[in-house]
């Protein structure tokens, strides 16, 4: 018999714990043309703002060893846009969809959240306080505990969906951030988001990005993405969303090891739509031949140096 992949996020019951990180699948549209939405546990959209948002100026991309740079800005048509346009997409398919929501002003959060509140086939809300690469108000949110936990609050304060905290790497304890939202509400927590970073083009001098700085995602990130969820694991009781870096199935199994309930695809998906299933696959495969029925057998377990 197959091990048993299905996973309840928070009360979101999944076929598998694959998610997709937000911002890095849209709206379901592409991916579409591919395959059946359905594969993945979850999917999450790209983040919404209650208005239309162009985002940042071009070049917005920069690769780098052993990862990527993107300074998009979060570039949005506007939370009306996205009921009217694709949510009607993303219902056609038998899987929970996550709306990830983001603003400019804190103000904004619970504006958005209330009217996706009203709306079907929304199985929950993230909350993305963690984004590196916008204004500099909107990228001060998730490194402040106190504004971190008054936004989550305020959000719960208007819709009856699950709320989901989006973490950014870039405190200096992060543990601090995700007690707070805890104790505000929260539901769940997602992390790790983009690490800040530069790149610089040596022949013109100028920065490889419009906006200079943007979010470092890719392999390079996953031993921080890792070491971020175990220590959240021990510090909060609410479910962990494991994002970083997630190449591969080994890469998945790390996670959950370190204490993720579910873990996030990003950044693979751009070098191989159809890395999902060998990832779904892989988690399976390793479970039935260490002769294991269910993720909770490994979720958190790692095997600490005994202590003298």
């Amino acid at each position: 018999m197959k091990p048993d992949l299905t996973t309840n996020l928070c009360g979101i019951k999944m076929s598998n714990p694959v998610v997709t990180a937000s911002g890095t699948s849209g709206y379901g549209q592409e991916f579409s043309q591919f395959y059946d939405l359905g594969v993945f546990g979850a999917f999450t959209v790209k983040s919404i703002t209650i208005e239309k948002r162009e985002g940042n100026p071009t070049p917005r991309i920069a690769e780098c060893t052993g990862g990527l740079l993107n300074s998009i800005g979060i570039q949005s048509q506007g939370v009306r846009h996205f009921i009217q346009k694709d949510l009607p997409l993303l219902r056609q398919y038998n899987v929970p969809v996550i709306v990830s929501i983001a603003g400019l002003s804190a103000d904004e959060y619970p504006r958005v959240a209330t009217i996706l509140d009203q709306e079907e086939g929304i199985s929950a809300i993230e909350v993305n306080i963690s984004c590196p690469n916008l204004e500099a108000d909107g990228c001060s949110f998730g490194g402040d505990p106190e504004i971190s936990g008054q936004i989550i609050g305020a959000v719960k304060s208007t819709t009856s969906l699950p709320v989901i905290a989006k973490l950014t790497p870039n405190v200096t304890d992060i543990t601090a951030i995700a007690k707070s939202v805890e104790t505000c509400g929260a539901d769940a927590v997602a992390l790790i988001n983009t690490l800040g970073g530069m790149a610089i083009d040596i022949q013109t001098r100028k920065p490889k990005l419009a906006n200079i700085i943007g979010g470092l995602s890719g392999p390079v990130i996953k031993p921080i993405g890792i070491k971020m969820v175990w220590q959240v694991y021990n510090a909060v009781q609410i479910p962990i969303i494991g994002i970083g870096g997630i190449m591969t199935w080994e890469d998945a199994i790390e996670y959950i090891l370190a204490g993720a309930t579910a873990i996030g695809v990003g950044t693979a998906l751009f070098q191989d739509p159809w890395v999902v299933f060998d990832i779904i696959e892989g988690i399976s495969e390793y479970l039935e031949k260490n002769g294991l029925n269910r993720l909770d057998n490994i979720r958190g377990k790692i095997k600490l140096p005994e202590t003298p």
